[in-house]
């Protein structure tokens, strides 16, 4: 049983997904600020955390930055605001997804059980005796122990942003788009996919390349999508 964290300073909304997540087999814990959060999070083994941005005491903002100093579980930020610049920041803290209230209690289970399934897929060990390696250049990607790798260093990417370049990487020459990523990434389809691919995009650029502006492996071809520079 997989247990969910729900944190908004509204009772009846943590109720409502209470509910709905319950009825899909999920435990559930509740919090109503960000410090309560972080002290759930100290004393129970936590799957995923549902995350409000506005809340009294300590937000969903500083608390979503404590929380990545120690913990990679996937975090959907659930919050009144709308804005693109919102769901930006949201992700750029280290957020999974963002959904917008109200919200439609199904997507809402459909994405928990995504994230869910993503982050269990990666943390699994693979029983392969051989090692899968991919390479392009100086770049390389175990995936049997989720390592990436340049030049030799040592790179530390989010569960999101490894998925990405290892689908990029397996298809290095292959040009795909917004919409093909997310699809393949989050498995649903592409419904305002821009900002969450591309600041993920940013954020792997970031990591991997030594001039992010004149990047050497993770390209945009304008008009059309990304793809991996095979080397």
């Amino acid at each position: 049983m997989y247990t969910i964290l729900v944190c908004d300073d509204e009772k009846e909304i943590v109720d409502a997904i209470e509910i709905y997540l319950a009825q899909e087999g999920f435990r559930v814990l509740k919090a109503y600020d960000g410090e309560q959060a972080l002290d759930q999070l100290k004393k129970n083994e936590v799957h995923l955390l549902i995350l409000d941005l506005m809340m009294p005491k300590m937000d969903g903002i500083h608390a979503i930055m404590q929380i990545r100093k120690t913990s990679g579980i996937p975090i959907i930020i659930l919050s009144a605001k709308s804005q693109d610049t919102d769901k930006v920041l949201g992700l750029n803290l280290g957020a999974d997804d963002y959904i917008s209230k109200p919200f439609n209690p199904l997507e809402l289970v459909a994405r928990v059980k995504s994230q869910i399934r993503r982050y269990t897929d990666l943390g699994s060990i693979s029983q392969d005796s051989g090692e899968k390696i991919y390479r392009t250049g100086g770049l390389v990607i175990n995936d049997d122990r989720k390592e990436v790798t340049v030049d030799g260093e040592p790179v530390k990417l989010t569960r999101i942003e490894y998925s990405i370049l290892l689908f990029l990487v397996k298809n290095q020459g292959k040009v795909f788009s917004i919409e093909q990523i997310y699809e393949e990434i989050w498995k649903e389809e592409a419904y305002g996919a821009d900002n969450t691919v591309t600041v993920h995009i940013r954020h792997i650029r970031e990591k991997i390349e030594i001039d992010p502006k004149n990047p050497k492996y993770l390209k945009v071809i304008w008009g059309i999508g990304y793809k991996v520079e095979k080397i």
